[in-house]
């Protein structure tokens, strides 16, 4: 049984060599693309679960082919980068990754960057299935957003967010917490994560995000849903 459908994009046809051998010995279904434009192309035409996409190809690069995949496509999306310093991962993280992976990495942190974009968070057992705060819903089973009767295209990771804080009501739930629950037991320290992906949830859901309604900021702490 495969454990999902993956891209490989990037311009080295030797990292797309290695991946692909990686991945497939790991279960994934794998096709590869050579440039960005040949990515939109790959995704325009099939549903893949998973893009791992190089960030800093010739041409089109990771960040510019996230942002137009992002305008269309809600599939999950690990950077893979060279440089590692907090800037670059705000930059893939902001154009719409799930996650990033810095270059030279190991098969067990690759694989589980790669499981970690595809987690899902369980569903609370006998919890609602739909959550309604004023005029926003959340459709669990379904996975949509409404807001004001409009729906909302959130990325994989942003709606697991959500969907986490928005079934712990008016409690503040801590960084560490939000981030094992939603990225996997490898985390918790990761508190840019949050920030970059709050700030655009509060883009998406909120009327003013400078002031939230739903997405309270806990100092020190976390975040709070507020219903």
């Amino acid at each position: 049984m495969s454990q999902g459908k993956i891209l490989v994009v990037d311009d080295d046809p030797q990292i797309r060599r290695v991946l692909r051998t990686t991945l497939v010995v790991q279960g994934y279904e794998v096709a590869d693309a050579r440039s960005g434009e040949d990515a939109l192309e790959k995704v325009r035409e099939g549903r893949y679960d998973l893009l791992l996409l190089d960030m800093n190809m010739e041409g089109m690069d990771g960040i510019e082919t996230c942002r137009e995949i992002r305008a269309t496509s809600d599939v999950a999306i690990v950077m893979l980068t060279v440089r590692d310093t907090e800037r670059d991962k705000v930059s893939a993280l902001d154009a719409g990754a799930d996650d990033y992976v810095t270059k030279p990495f190991s098969t067990p942190e690759l694989l589980a960057r790669v499981r970690a974009a595809l987690r899902r968070v369980p569903s609370l057992e006998n919890g609602p299935q739909v959550i309604r705060a004023g005029e926003l819903e959340l459709d669990l089973q379904a996975r949509r957003v409404r807001l004001r009767g409009n729906s909302i295209r959130l990325t994989p990771k942003e709606f697991e967010l959500l969907r986490y804080l928005a079934s712990h009501p008016n409690i503040p739930v801590p960084h560490m917490k939000l981030l094992q629950a939603v990225w996997g037991p490898d985390y918790g320290e990761e508190v840019e994560y949050l920030r970059v992906f709050i700030n655009q949830l509060r883009k998406k859901i909120e009327a003013d995000p400078a002031s939230p309604q739903f997405i309270l900021t806990e100092p020190w702490v976390g975040y709070r849903f507020n219903m």
